[in-house]
Order: C-alpha cells, then structure tokens, then sequence
C-alpha cells in the first residue's frame, strides 16, 4: 500500500468515510436507509446524529462532555456506520421483510447511544470521569434512552432499545437478554457485531488499548479485580500486558460473533459484495498485536489515534513516539 493511499487513522475501513465526523457518518449512514428502503428522506435520523454530537460535546443539557478517550465520539460514530453496513446486508441477504425501516432506524440510534453512559451528568460529583461507570455504562445509557427515544417519536421502541444495548456488554449473558421478539434479537446480534467488528478494525486500535484502554480499565476497575473475600485479582498489569494479551481476547471475541451473536458479523460481505473488510482490519492489528507479544517491544506501537476529548493520554505508562 502506498503513502498515497495508505489507510488514515481517522477514516473508516475503506479509507473513505471520516469517522470523527458526525455530520459525514450521518450522510454515509442516511444515504444506505435512502437507498436500502427507497425513501426520500431519513426521518428522524439526522436528528439523532445532531444530538449525539451534542452530548459528546457537551452541549446537552444536563451533561458533561464525553472524556473517556477510548469511548470516545468515533468509537460510537464507528460502530454506527459498521451497524448500517450490516443491517443493509441483512436485509439484502435475507429479504426486505426481515427488518422494517422503522427498525432500522431504531438499530442505527441503539448504535449511536450504546455507549453514552459513559458520559457523567452535570450534577455528577463523585465520579472523576466516565470511566469509572464501566461496569454499569450499559445500564446508564438504558437511562438515557428511555428519556430520548420519546422525543424522536420512538416512545413505543424504549422497551427494545433498553433491551437491544445490553447485546454490546457483559453486564448481561447474551442468552438471557429477554427481548419482545425475534427480530429485536436479531438488531442486539447486528448491534454486538459492530461494536466488536469496528473497535477492533480501527486503525490504531492497538495503540488505543495501550494509551486509553488501560487508563479506562484502571478507573473502572476491571484491572485488577477485587473478590468477595478480599483478595485480588490482577487481569492487566500494565498496558503492555494488555496488548500482549489481546490476541487471547480475539479469541474470545471470535466465540461471542460467531456463536453468541449468531454469525451475524458475516452479514457485512452482502453489503461489500462478497468482501469483509472489517475482518482484513481486524486480523491486521491481531497479528501485529501477536508479533509485539513475541518480540515484548511495545515501541512498534507508532500510529497516532486522533483526539475528540479534551482529555490526555496518561496511561501511567512511558508514552511512545507515535506516528
């Protein structure tokens, strides 16, 4: 690959969708339902699109502005366009009744706010930064759904959406997520795929692990993990001990899209005609993560991620020269 067409760290899979761009997501996102549902306009989706930048800006009401660096506004502008590449393959794969479009824009609103519980309200003063909500994220963007959906007119969709974020985290088995019907387990599976499928494509993934992952796991408390009878469990010693052990995460990865979500990762080959560029993305950075496992040389990080936090990069690890 050349210079010249070299994939940039802020761009999508195929090198032409800026994925730190709400407005540009939402076209790209908006144009697929236009042309999957042969609709003039995208009803209320460009709405949600406005409002998401707002709530990560910091500019709705009642919140703070998103300063968790790795659940940052790409991470979920991200997932959203890999939602709408899925669901535009599912429906072409499997026919135009298997999701209405009014489900396809509940799954694309699930996707922009899956992840909003990260973000701390105003009144908040106990907690430091979002990151510390990790455990419960899921269930606080719940919240924040069952408050929004109502002003888009999807008051009638809040009991699936509560239901069809939870596809994306672990604060619920995936089995034993009840939903209303088939076809919502069906957006939780699209859902949980992209959210995996896009994180781990991303460009500079690996050096979002190393840099903002570990200091998010550290708040959160998933570092190192504290046992009812009072001893500890060390899971990440280090951000370099987390990159060393994401190829094991891979793997586990692979278990939950292929077997708990039901396959439906694959859904994407339909929308890029028989390609599956997110899995090319994906095993790029796993074997590159596999080869710094070998060699324990965390310096072959050198891609610099884009920034759309106010925060800094402060891992509590030495900081790379990152290109």
């Amino acid at each position: 690959m050349t210079a010249e067409t070299q994939r940039r760290s802020d761009y999508d899979v195929t090198n032409r969708i800026n994925t730190t761009d709400p407005e540009i997501v939402s076209e790209a996102v908006c144009s697929i339902y236009r042309n999957l549902y042969q609709q003039d306009t995208a009803r209320n989706l460009p709405q949600a699109f406005t409002d998401l930048a707002r709530l990560y800006r910091g500019e709705y009401p009642g919140f703070r502005e998103c300063d968790t660096d790795y659940h940052d506004l790409q991470h979920v502008l991200d997932v959203t366009l890999g939602m709408a590449r899925l669901l535009d393959g599912c429906v072409r794969a499997a026919g135009a009744g298997t999701l209405t479009e009014r489900l396809f824009r509940l799954g694309i609103v699930a996707a922009l706010y899956h992840d909003c519980g990260y973000i701390r309200r105003r009144k908040d003063t106990k907690h430091a930064n979002g990151a510390e909500y990790t455990t419960v994220h899921v269930s606080r963007g719940v919240e924040f759904l069952e408050e929004y959906l109502p002003k888009i007119g999807m008051a009638d969709l809040v009991q699936a959406a509560s239901r069809i974020v939870h596809f994306t985290g672990y604060e619920i088995p995936v089995d034993r997520i009840r939903v209303p019907g088939p076809e919502f387990r069906l957006l939780g599976n699209l859902l949980g795929s992209a959210d995996i499928l896009t994180q781990m494509a991303d460009r500079c993934y690996l050096e979002k692990c190393y840099d903002r992952l570990y200091p998010e796991f550290v708040r959160g408390g998933i570092a190192r993990r504290r046992h009812r009878d009072g001893s500890e469990e060390i899971v990440f010693a280090s951000a370099a001990d987390l990159i060393f052990k994401t190829p094991r995460f891979y793997q586990g990865a692979t278990k939950r899209l292929k077997e708990d979500l039901g396959g439906c990762c694959n859904y994407v080959e339909r929308h890029f005609g028989g390609q599956n560029l997110y899995f090319e993305e994906l095993e790029k950075n796993i074997s590159h993560a596999r080869a710094l496992a070998v060699e324990g040389n965390i310096a072959l990080l050198r891609r610099r991620p884009p920034r759309t936090t106010e925060g800094d990069d402060e891992s509590g690890q030495p900081q790379q020269q990152l290109i």
